[in-house]
């Protein structure tokens, strides 16, 4: 019997090396996966690469069991799929840490933990946000447009040049220059 790791975040953004060390001394090979845990089995390319990799009395390895689904729903319906091909789960930290061949009280009441927890994180930052502008102060992540930026982007787009050749002359992207186009002059 041999680990298979699956690592899982939602976006490109995200950090994936506690997942890794975690998974990568115990595993014989770790699948990473930048997805949404909304997706099924089946929509989900690092989870189907395990699952091929896997060889009879093999078992898929996570850091938590929310990298399975995105929420108890999601993550309920894989782990009975992963159950229904005859695959275990070893679940490496939580309180539903251990390995596992059928859906349990414990599983189920891990992925609820988990949901609930990510919507308390969301109401926190939407609390924190909105008291933020209540004093005045905007909260996200920092502009890359200054004013001397700003200014080229107005000046080369009055001349009729495309977003993508004032973003890639500027050094931003093309969403940013096509927002900072569209606020000064919406359609």
């Amino acid at each position: 019997m041999a680990l298979i790791g699956l690592v899982r975040v939602s976006t490109i953004y995200q950090e994936t090396m506690r997942q890794h060390d975690a998974l990568g001394p115990i595993c014989v090979k770790v699948f990473e996966e930048k997805v949404s845990g909304k997706l099924s089995v089946d929509h989900r390319p690092g989870l189907q690469a395990a699952i091929e990799y896997m060889r009879d009395g093999d078992m898929l390895a996570v850091q938590e069991v929310d990298r399975l689904g995105r929420n108890l729903l999601e993550g309920l319906l894989v782990l009975t799929d992963l159950f229904e091909r005859g695959i275990s789960v070893k679940v490496l930290e939580g309180i539903a840490a251990g390995e596992h061949t059928e859906r349990s009280l414990i599983l189920d009441l891990a992925l609820a933990l988990a949901e609930d927890r990510r919507r308390d994180i969301a109401r926190k930052t939407r609390n924190g946000l909105e008291a933020a502008r209540k004093r005045g102060k905007v909260g996200g992540r920092p502009s890359v447009i200054d004013d001397d930026k700003r200014a080229v982007i107005l000046a080369r787009r009055e001349r009729g040049e495309s977003i993508r050749e004032i973003a890639a002359a500027v050094g931003v992207s093309v969403g940013t220059v096509h927002a900072e186009v569209s606020a000064r002059h919406p359609v």
